[in-house]
């Protein structure tokens, strides 16, 4: 009998320990596309993020992005920034790419940190989406993995 309360209040325990460990993760959108599109837009809009620590507001930029930019991070992205860590999953990180009259949104450059989804490449998924949210690249993106991979970190801009 004994064993039996124990075991049941072990099992009890996972389960309602489970919406913790879980939560965050679940919520998250997979590696494609409309649904990531969806997700930084209208689920956990990006523009109600931090902006990367050191890069508050606009600051000049360079190509392939544009004159101009703005750099937002999700919760994850931001802890492991404060704490000096690696990106964990579920790390998104979102670029505003301006022209040079710092008025005319060309681009949205996010990068996500999806375990599993790319091993071979650090697991980014990259996305290039017009301002009206047109898809103009994404997935295991050529011209993103062949210009990050130059990074230890996959990241150009500093912790």
């Amino acid at each position: 009998m004994k064993n039996r309360t124990l075991a049941s209040l072990i099992v009890s325990m996972a389960i309602l320990a489970l919406p913790l460990t879980s939560t965050a993760m679940e919520h998250m959108p997979k590696a494609e596309a409309e649904p990531f599109w969806t997700y930084i837009t209208e689920t956990n809009p990006y523009t109600s993020w931090p902006t990367w620590p050191g890069k508050e507001g606009m600051y000049p930029g360079q190509s392939p992005h544009g004159a101009h930019l703005k750099l937002f991070v999700n919760k994850p992205a931001l802890e492991a920034l404060e704490n000096d860590a690696p990106m964990p999953d579920g790390a998104i990180i979102v670029k505003e790419n301006y022209g040079k009259d710092q008025e005319t949104l060309m681009a949205i450059t996010p990068m996500y940190l999806k375990e599993g989804y790319n091993p071979e490449e650090g697991d980014w998924f990259w996305a290039k989406y017009g301002s009206d949210g047109e898809v103009m690249a994404a997935g295991k993106v050529d011209s993103c993995i062949k210009c990050h991979r130059a990074q230890e970190d996959w990241l150009f801009t500093e912790k």
